[in-house]
């Protein structure tokens, strides 16, 4: 364990959300819902104003509609989450050398691999609240949460008592103490399954399980998952800060003779996709961290969904189930043309066992839509950036029975107009994406 604080983890506050407030002056302070806007999606991120009425990452939509009708319900745009991703990547990067990107909007810096210095409490915290208004100001209004700890454990929990908006530092020595309050599903990897075996074991808060021997641990979570949870419950936390890999990626995908509507039909290709990929990532002695599914309409667009695991695997069921879960959370019944699954984030060491079969639990759904390939979508996606010949840049607000209602404004006009036009009005057309480099970066997490 290190002596000082000199691990920070960085996590942007309800980032997509707070990205789309940021460009549409009209949201901002009112409640954002970012995610699978169609019947069976699920919710990506919610602005804190949504999450007062009990609105929360991975929740059903419909659920999300029913709890704060009134909210802003849109699509996401991936091009303007990637760009503010890479500004915050990048001023970590001046940091240090070591940054290990979990998601777009989440990595840890280990600060002792930085410029040397005294790495002391006063001297880091001033370096957060720097690298806070720095932020902020590079993003055009974004937020972090930043926590500084010993581990990267500590760093993560340090994070989460910051939020939102805040900075946290749990001094060398105060780690115990500090997490001994905290519900035992604050450790990574105690997902529902998990937690349902602890609490049969009369666990609820870390200090519980801490009470637990390793070897009780072991008995009941199976020895890997169990010594690893023992260890954290007492704070400890010896990994390394790891640079991100080199992309790499292996899928299978394939198009449809006919249009496929079958949702069962569909989960056996998904099936049958993952034992191939899964025969490959075995070939290549390799384990993975990302599930993405990829799917294409009949009208040629695409949506890819990715869930990033707790840890590394190389089981066919731990991919086949994600795979078949991220297919449940999406509409089929307008037939598929193409349906892919692939794995990502690979690492040479598995890193699985805590999570079981859990799956579907750890980790945030990333939704990316394509529009069809034409200068103007089919379907206009509600939130998606669109440009009119008279009234200049907007975004769509709503579509319906052959309309489509347009808000124009953006981050730098303050709130605009709404008009209405037909769906199939020649002078609106689907906006070019923002120019520039985008850096790239791991998928979403959880």
């Amino acid at each position: 364990m290190r002596t000082t604080a000199s691990i920070l983890h960085l996590d942007l506050d309800a980032f997509f959300a707070a990205v789309e407030q940021r460009d549409k002056p009209s949201l901002r302070g009112k409640p954002v819902i970012v995610g699978g806007v169609g019947l069976r999606g699920v919710v990506s991120t919610a602005s804190y104003e949504a999450r007062v009425f009990g609105v929360g990452s991975a929740m059903p939509m419909h659920e999300a509609r029913g709890r704060c009708p009134n909210a802003a319900f849109l699509s996401g745009r991936f091009d303007a989450y990637r760009q503010a991703s890479a500004v915050v990547m990048g001023l970590l990067r001046e940091l240090s050398p070591l940054i290990e990107p979990l998601s777009l909007d989440e990595a840890f810096v280990d600060l002792a691999a930085g410029p040397a210095r005294a790495l002391d409490d006063e001297w880091l915290l001033q370096l957060a609240a720097q690298l806070r208004v720095r932020l902020t100001e590079a993003t055009g209004g974004l937020t972090a949460s930043v926590g500084l700890g010993s581990s990267k454990f500590m760093a993560k929990v340090a994070s989460e008592l910051a939020k939102p908006n805040g900075v946290r530092l749990v001094t060398p020595g105060t780690e115990a103490d500090t997490i001994a309050v905290l519900p035992a599903r604050a450790i990574p990897g105690v997902g529902p399954a998990t937690m349902e075996r602890l609490t049969k074991l009369g666990v609820v808060t870390i200090a519980d399980l801490r009470e637990l021997s390793a070897a009780e641990l072991v008995r009941e979570l199976g020895k890997a998952s169990g010594e690893h949870l023992h260890e954290l419950a007492s704070a400890r936390d010896d990994r390394a800060v790891e640079p991100e890999r080199e992309t790499k990626s292996i899928s299978m995908e394939d198009t449809f003779e006919h249009d496929v509507a079958d949702a069962e039909v569909l989960a056996g290709v998904a099936e049958r996709h993952a034992a191939k990929v899964v025969s490959r990532l075995v070939k290549a002695g390799m384990f993975a961290r990302t599930v993405t599914l990829k799917v294409r309409w009949p009208d040629f667009s695409s949506v890819s969904r990715s869930r990033t695991l707790n840890g590394a695997t190389d089981r066919v069921e731990v991919v086949a189930q994600v795979a078949k879960a991220l297919l449940d959370g999406l509409d089929v019944s307008q037939g598929v043309r193409l349906l892919g699954v692939g794995v990502s984030g690979l690492v040479e060491v598995a890193q699985e066992p805590l999570f079981d079969l859990e799956v579907a639990a750890p980790g945030r759904v990333v939704e990316e839509a394509e529009a069809p390939v034409s200068r103007r979508p089919l379907t206009w996606l509600p939130g998606a950036d669109v440009v009119h010949a008279e009234f200049g840049p907007g975004w769509v607000w709503g579509s319906g029975l052959g309309r489509v209602t347009v808000r124009f404004e953006t981050a730098a006009t303050g709130p605009g107009p709404v008009r209405t036009f037909a769906a199939d009005d020649p002078e609106l057309a689907s906006a070019v994406p923002p120019e520039g480099p985008v850096e790239p970066m791991a998928p979403a997490a959880g």
